[in-house]
């Protein structure tokens, strides 16, 4: 590959005089990329000896959108392409409509293209606004801990990393995408194009041969952490890392709870240490999949920035033992059998043998409720018998025993509480409660998965009961929608749902549930006046850890209020655990269907335990299905909206209620429809 010689002059100046990352006529903005006590000629020096990566480990980071991009999601892909990026940056700036374009041309190719900002200074805010000011169309992943700029070995930004999976993502080639740019200087055309030649190449099953030049034009990023790895082997296991490690990852990593594996000493995390690095790295561990940008919750068992920092440059160092006692040791874990203590009653569900393999029907299980007098719930905590092989637990109150003995949700009057791995118990706020007459029965929908061998499960529940009656009563409905349709192979397919709120309510807790399709799920606020608020954001739905997420402070949810519930699901051959990529999907309780289901619980503003509210849920119920099919939400359903299996029972009845022509049918008119339907049904005209 032939170099122009003034590019080569230009990038040898820019380790002097020109290392001042940006020229004197541009932003002032970009004097940031330069700590204070450091001139330029000591951080070109000290970047030259930071080395590239020759292969790059898996990671997560989240965009500037709040989208969710993992590397190795991208393994089929013929290469990948990223490029650092820098607010205020010239060179960036330079740079991004030509890496659009290129992008624009080799993505139909398979290339997968994305922007990474390692800069301390930046925010995901200023980089969204940086992106909209400048009509940026490519994700830029947020690299708030460094971590994944340090290994990669970045120097500055508008640096190129083009990665072939193929080859274990080992990095080809590293430089800048052409000739075209240097230090306040600009060529009309490039002579040399570095990353198409490369991608040419990757694309026709050629070696990559192409070298760019020792430099990359770009500002200068600071990794202070980089500059001190000689320290982190200091790190203090006693006082640094035992106590974040008992914080946030013993409850599940000790003997008896769901970990696999338990943290009982400094030797058994050593020798796990590198494992560790990897689900840190990739946002697998902890379980916890609530943007922290958006809301504060109760229980957050995510690491803040410092505590992943600290405990991957720990590993890193070697995971050494240091100084001090052993917190882990002493601490003499073991999982309690209830986690809140023994409950006032236990129903103890039939045995279920699960099979070594294949796919289990949901079973639906009844316990008659021994209760012989009213009770209010405070909390309740499921005992997995198999935790291995239980999924999901879901339970519901039901005045009657059905006579088949299948306790449906169908019949379910209001929620007793459930279980998912890693959010077992479901507790009330204080003077909360939710009312469990006596007598009746508790329906459960048990989801089972195989491990390999044959397991017999026997689950139990336990309930906590209030002394007292509370105050307040504790409500729960659902955000769904039964008419999802994703078609076959769509990587990004969106459906949104909403319920609106008919009167003021108190919005305490959110559980959004879906397959394994899906990709991300998040539930927002619009308010009477149309101003938008984010509630809640999933930007990695995890289908294997599932948990209610319960806010700091409640949300005042005023009448007229809709509760939006936006689901992405990925149904491409990309998705590891996509059942079948070839099928078009819609709504079901199998894990190969999928569902957008999001569960609420609330309370009514102005009801108490002594002025029930009923008609205030009812009218809430009432209006789910329209809100499930209005999917752009301008109070209208139309006949393209009809969609799924549900849309195509009720679409015959459209053309009998459209009686304006309009196109759409109001709330009023599109309750017609099931009056048309049960007549259909029932053999009335």
């Amino acid at each position: 590959m032939k170099i122009s010689l003034a590019y080569k002059l230009a990038a040898g100046a820019a380790l002097s005089v020109l290392a001042v990352a940006c020229s004197p006529a541009a932003d002032k903005e970009a004097a940031n990329h330069h700590p204070a006590g450091h001139d330029a000629s000591d951080k070109a020096e000290a970047t030259s000896k930071v080395e590239t990566a020759d292969y790059v480990d898996n990671f997560s980071l989240i965009d500037h959108k709040g989208q969710a991009h993992e590397l190795f999601y991208h393994a089929d892909q013929p290469a990948i392409v990223i490029m650092t990026h820098g607010n205020g940056c010239p060179i960036v700036r330079g740079a991004m409509p030509d890496f659009e374009k290129i992008a624009a041309e080799y993505s139909d190719k398979g290339v997968e293209f994305l922007l990474l900002n390692s800069n301390l200074q930046d925010t995901r805010d200023s980089v969204a606004a940086e992106a909209a000011e400048y009509n940026y169309s490519l994700p830029i992943m947020i690299d708030e801990q460094q971590l994944v700029g340090e290994s990669l070995g970045v120097h500055r930004t508008a640096e190129v990393f083009v990665i072939d999976p193929a080859q274990g993502f080992k990095v080809v080639y590293h430089g800048p995408i052409d000739d075209r740019q240097s230090y306040e200087r600009q060529k009309a055309e490039a002579e040399n194009h570095f990353l198409t030649d490369t991608l040419d190449q990757m694309i026709a099953g050629e070696d990559v041969t192409v070298e760019g030049p020792p430099l990359s034009p770009g500002c200068l990023v600071n990794f202070p952490e980089r500059d001190r790895r000689d320290e982190h082997i200091n790190i203090s296991y006693a006082e640094d890392v035992a106590p974040i490690l008992l914080g946030k990852c013993a409850d599940c990593h000790q003997p008896g709870g769901i970990g696999p594996w338990a943290m009982t000493s400094h030797d058994v995390v050593q020798g796990w240490s590198p494992m560790m690095r990897e689900v840190i790295r990739t946002d697998r561990m902890p379980p916890w999949h609530a943007d922290p940008h958006v809301g504060t919750f109760q229980d957050d068992r995510s690491l803040s920035s410092d505590e992943i920092k600290t405990l991957v440059h720990w590993i890193e160092a070697g995971a050494p033992r240091g100084d001090g006692p052993d917190p882990l040791a002493d601490a003499n874990l073991h999982a309690p059998e209830w986690p809140l203590g023994e409950p006032d009653l236990i129903l103890t569900l039939p045995a279920y043998d699960v099979p070594a393999n294949g796919i289990i029907d949901y079973d639906y299980p009844v316990v008659a409720n021994p209760l012989t007098e009213d009770k209010w719930i405070r909390a309740t905590s499921v005992k997995a018998g198999s935790r291995e092989t239980v999924h999901h637990v879901l339970s519901g109150y039901m005045s009657e025993i059905p006579e088949d003995g299948r306790g449906s949700t169908g019949l379910w009057e209001f929620s007793t509480g459930g279980y998912a791995v890693g959010a077992e118990t479901t507790e009330a706020r204080a003077n909360h409660g939710t009312p469990m007459p006596a007598g009746g029965a508790i329906g459960f929908q048990m989801h089972y998965t195989p491990i390999g061998k044959p397991v017999t499960d026997i689950t139990q529940i336990g309930f906590y009961f209030h002394d007292e009656v509370p105050k307040y009563v504790n409500r729960t409905s659902v955000v769904l929608d039964a008419s999802i349709e994703i078609p076959a192979g769509d990587p990004r397919h969106e459906e949104t749902a909403y319920l609106e709120f008919p009167e003021d309510a108190i919005l305490m807790s959110v559980f959004p549930h879906a397959h394994y399709r899906g990709y991300a799920s998040d539930l927002r606020i619009r308010y009477p006046d149309g101003k938008e608020e984010m509630l809640v954001s999933l930007p990695k739905y995890d289908f294997n850890w599932q948990r209610s997420y319960v806010f700091e402070e409640p949300v005042d949810v005023p009448a007229g209020s809709k509760l939006i519930a936006n689901y992405i699901y990925d149904n491409s051959e990309n998705n590891f655990a996509n059942p079948d990529p070839n099928v078009d999907v819609t709504w079901g309780e199998q894990t190969h269907e999928e569902m957008l289901y999001t569960s609420l619980s609330y309370r009514w503003k102005d009801e108490t335990s002594d002025n029930r509210k009923d008609d205030y849920q009812a009218r809430l119920e009432a209006g789910r299905l329209f809100g499930s099919m209005d999917d752009n939400i301008d109070g209208q359903i139309t006949a393209d909206e009809m969609t799924g299996m549900l849309g195509a029972r009720m679409k015959p009845a459209f053309p009998l209620l459209d009686k304006d022509g309009s196109s759409g049918l109001s709330p009023e008119e599109f309750a017609k429809v099931f009056e048309v339907m049960n007549r259909r049904s029932s053999g009335q005209p």
